[in-house]
């Protein structure tokens, strides 16, 4: 439309754009298609406008545990690992969002420092998405992994549909991988075993979209830091027996599919004092153990 020789374009073009509603990947909410976030659950519609373009549909991994279990090293490490060993199993990343989660973890790591807490605000956690190849599988699996924070993971299973993103995405999930840290289970303190009996829990009560209980799907047991526990390390499942008897007799009896796994990423680690946050633990050096194992078990075994 031109009016005294200036084009003007037709505001109509616009709002037809906005009557087509794009629903979100996680909750299936409908949104405009210039949403940055889901209005219902806060999952990124990137992971939508993403799918909507490929001929394979993403499947859907947890990895949660409880607060500084060491969730964000552990993908972070995974990501980083994977995308550098193609021979094994070539991890690829897509969209420019999927990369953060690497890029922060191997950048503190290399200041020798944690990553930080992750917020509990959905719109503030790092989602990966993925597409992984292993070297026998011509065709390659779309995975999404979100680093959500374990006090929401918490609030979730203790009060349900407070986070409508923990609960929608759990419930598309395809496989499960439950971080618990080793080393406080040496130490005797039953907290990490507490809450993994619970989120266990709530997950074999969920009512999955596909109407598949979680019984039947891989469920990976991650037992972190165990470069603190070295029974850990040799033998995983004796040492979650003798130290976590309720989360294992209860993976038993509820999960027909699951296997426990020792990871650690730090080799060594010290104390520092640090003004305004006190004693906290860095890393020394990094010597990853176990990381790739629990991942690769979980592809495997996941339903087709």
């Amino acid at each position: 439309m031109t009016h005294k020789g200036v084009v003007v374009p037709l505001e109509s073009m616009r709002l037809a754009r906005y009557a087509v509603p794009i629903p979100c990947y996680i909750c299936e909410t409908e949104n405009t298609c210039d949403a940055e976030y889901c209005t219902h659950c806060q999952a990124p519609m990137a992971l939508a406008h993403q799918a909507r373009t490929q001929n394979i549909r993403p499947r859907m991994v947890a990895v949660v545990g409880a607060s500084a279990v060491g969730k964000t090293v552990y993908l972070g490490m995974l990501m980083d690992m994977l995308s550098r060993q193609p021979q094994r199993m070539h991890l690829l990343a897509r969209g420019a969002f999927s990369i953060t989660l690497q890029q922060t973890t191997i950048a503190a790591l290399a200041r020798c420092e944690f990553p930080k807490k992750t917020p509990n605000e959905p719109d503030r956690w790092n989602w990966v998405h993925c597409q992984v190849r292993r070297h026998n599988q011509k065709q390659p699996l779309e995975i999404i992994m979100p680093d959500m924070a374990g006090e929401a993971v918490l609030e979730e299973v203790d009060h349900p549909h407070s986070y409508r993103v923990v609960r929608s995405f759990l419930q598309k999930c395809d496989a499960a991988m439950i971080l618990i840290d080793a080393h406080q289970l040496k130490q005797g303190r039953r907290e990490q075993d507490y809450f993994t009996m619970k989120l266990l829990s709530y997950l074999s009560e969920l009512t999955c979209h596909d109407k598949k209980t979680w019984q039947r799907r891989p469920v990976a047991v991650v037992l972190t830091k165990a470069d603190q526990a070295e029974q850990c390390r040799h033998d995983p499942q004796a040492f979650a027996a003798r130290h976590a008897v309720g989360l294992w007799q209860y993976c038993r009896e509820r999960f027909a599919c699951h296997r426990f796994f020792a990871a650690s990423v730090a080799g060594t680690c010290a104390y520092r004092e640090s003004l305004g946050e006190g004693r906290v633990m860095v890393p020394l050096r990094i010597e990853p153990h176990g990381v790739v194992e629990p991942f690769e078990w979980l592809v495997a075994n996941m339903p087709q």
